[in-house]
C-alpha cells in the first residue's frame, strides 16, 4: 500500500507522493520560545515524529526542518515583565524545549533554524512580493495586501470579508484584512536594518523564509496544531505563493490536546508541565500516550487517561522483557501488514496499536505454552512497531542506569496493586485495613497521595 494523508488544503486524502523519489521534505512549526514547554506543545512533536519514523522506515530520505521562533511580541513582552533581555529570555526556553524533546525521544531535526539567523531571507521575499504588487511598504512598515491574492482563505476555509488577522490597525495599513511583513523600529525592542527602515520581522514571514531557504520553493510536506491553520497558515500561503513560490504540497494538522475542553495553553493557565508529569509516570509512558490518539483528533488530558496509558504500554514492554528473559535475545524484526496498512492510512495509530496488542497476545500465549521461538519473533515484531512509535523498551534511549524500567514497573504493579486493595477497604468503610495498607507502603518509603482522580504514589524524600 502507499502511503496516504489527509491534506487540509483540499480536504481530500491524498496519496503522498514525494516531490523528489526517494526523498522527503518536512517542515514543522516548531516552539515561540516564550516559556516553558507543557504537554500540548509537544504532542505536535511526537505526532509528526511518528510520521517521520514511518517516512524513514519506508526507505525515504528525509529533511525535517523545525524552526524555532525566538524574536516575537509575546517575547518580549514577557522579558520584559521578568526585567531579563530577550535574547536571553528565549535561549533559556529554546533550551527547555530541547530538553523535553530529547527526554520524549524526539528524533532531533535536520536543521533547526532561528528566526533572528535569517533576515536576509526575509528581507529578499519581501522584496519580491512588493515587486509583484503583492505587498506594500509604509512609514517603515511592510504589509501583504489580502485582497491581491485571489486565492486567499482556501485552507482555513473563510470568506475574505469574513477575515480577522488578530493585529493592531498598524501606521499605514490600506486595510484591516492586511497583515504585517515587517514592524518598524519602537523605542527599547530589537532591530534589524531593510531597505524600508529599522524593524523586526512579522511572525508569519518568518516560517515562510526558512522553509524555502532549507527546502526550496516547493516541498512536500508542512505540518503544524490545528491552531495555526489560521492565520499562520493561511498567510504562509499567501506571502509565498504570491512571491513565485508553489510552497508545501501537503498540509498535515494535529489536534489539540486539551484539559477540561479547552485548549491547554499558558494564556488560560491550564498547562501541564513535562517535569510535573514525569514525577507520576516514566518518559516513555508519557511518550506513549501523546502518541495514542490520532494525530488529528483532540486528545483530552485526565490523570487517569495518562494512567491506563502508562499501564497499556507496560504491559506491552512487560512481554518484550519477559521474552527476552525467558527465550533468548529478542532483536527488532518487521512490522505485520496489518500495522503497515493502518500506518499508510493517514498514519491511523490507534488501529496500528490494536495491531500491537494482538500480537502481544499471541507471544504471550506461546510464552507460556513454551514456544520460545514464536515468542522471540512476536516480540521482534513488537519492538519493529513500536519503535516505528518511538517507545521500543529496549531501545537504549529508554535505559535508565543498570536499566531499571523493567524494576520500575514490577514496582509500580506492587504498589498499584496495593493501592487497589486500600482502594476496596475504603469503598467497604473497613479504615482499619486502609489505613494498614497506607502505613505498610509509608514503612517501605512509598508516599500515597489521594486525589480527587483516586489515588498516587512516589517514593518519599
Amino acid at each position: 500500500m502507499t502511503l496516504r494523508l489527509f491534506d487540509t488544503e483540499t480536504r481530500t486524502v491524498r496519496e503522498f507522493t514525494p516531490l523528489v523519489p526517494g526523498h522527503a521534505s518536512v517542515y514543522l512549526c516548531g516552539a515561540t520560545v516564550q516559556g516553558e514547554p507543557h504537554i500540548g506543545h509537544l504532542r505536535s512533536n511526537v505526532a509528526f515524529d511518528i510520521l517521520r519514523r514511518w517516512l524513514l522506515a519506508t526507505g525515504l530520505d528525509v529533511a525535517f526542518v523545525r524552526n524555532v521562533t525566538d524574536i516575537d511580541d509575546k517575547i518580549l513582552i514577557k522579558a520584559d515583565a521578568a526585567g531579563r533581555p530577550w535574547w536571553e529570555w528565549a535561549t533559556t526556553h529554546e533550551r527547555a524545549f530541547d530538553q523535553a524533546y530529547r527526554i520524549l525521544g524526539v528524533l532531533p531535526p535536520s536543521v533547526e533554524p532561528r528566526a533572528t539567523g535569517h533576515i536576509t531571507q526575509m528581507i529578499e521575499l519581501m522584496e519580491r512580493l512588493i515587486e509583484r504588487g503583492h505587498a506594500y511598504a509604509a512609514e517603515g512598515n511592510v504589509y501583504f495586501d489580502v485582497r491581491s491574492y485571489p486565492d486567499y482563505g482556501r485552507l482555513s476555509g473563510q470568506k475574505v470579508e469574513d477575515v480577522q488577522q488578530g493585529e493592531s490597525a498598524g501606521c499605514g495599513k490600506r486595510d484591516p484584512l492586511d497583515f504585517t511583513l515587517w514592524k518598524a523600529a519602537k523605542p527599547g525592542e530589537p532591530t534589524w536594518p531593510s531597505p524600508w527602515g529599522p524593524g523586526r520581522p512579522g511572525w508569519h514571514l518568518e516560517c515562510s523564509a526558512m522553509a524555502e531557504f532549507y527546502l526550496g520553493r516547493q516541498f512536500d510536506i508542512h505540518c503544524g496544531g490545528m491552531d495555526l491553520i489560521f492565520p499562520h497558515h493561511e498567510n504562509e500561503i499567501a506571502q509565498s505563493r504570491a512571491a513565485g513560490s508553489d510552497f508545501a504540497r501537503y498540509w498535515l494538522h494535529n489536534g489539540w490536546l486539551t484539559l477540561g475542553g479547552e485548549k491547554m495553553a499558558k494564556s488560560i493557565g491550564n498547562t501541564l508541565s513535562v517535569p510535573n508529569l514525569l514525577t507520576r509516570v516514566r518518559a516513555v509512558e508519557l511518550r506513549f500516550y501523546l502518541g495514542s490518539a490520532h494525530y488529528a483528533s483532540t486528545l483530552e488530558y485526565s490523570d487517569q487517561a495518562l494512567q491506563d496509558a502508562a499501564q497499556s504500554y507496560q504491559r506491552v514492554e512487560s512481554f518484550v522483557r519477559r521474552t527476552a528473559e525467558r527465550a533468548g535475545e529478542v532483536t527488532v524484526g518487521k512490522w505485520t501488514d496489518a500495522f503497515a496498512e493502518a500506518l499508510d492510512d493517514n498514519l491511523a495509530i490507534p488501529r496500528a496499536l490494536a495491531e500491537i496488542h494482538r500480537v502481544v497476545h499471541e507471544g504471550n500465549r506461546a510464552l507460556e505454552s513454551g514456544a520460545g521461538q514464536a515468542a522471540c519473533e512476536a516480540a521482534g515484531q513488537v519492538r519493529a512497531m513500536l519503535a516505528i512509535l518511538g517507545v521500543d523498551p529496549l531501545d537504549e534511549h529508554w535505559a535508565g542506569p543498570k536499566d531499571s524500567s523493567a524494576a520500575e514497573s514490577a514496582l509500580d504493579m506492587l504498589v498499584r496493586a496495593e493501592l487497589d486493595r486500600r482502594q476496596q477497604a475504603r469503598s467497604a468503610k473497613d479504615w482499619a485495613t486502609a489505613d494498614a495498607v497506607r502505613d505498610r507502603l509509608g514503612s517501605a518509603g512509598i508516599e500515597v497521595v489521594d486525589t480527587v482522580d483516586g489515588s498516587d504514589w512516589s517514593l518519599s524524600t
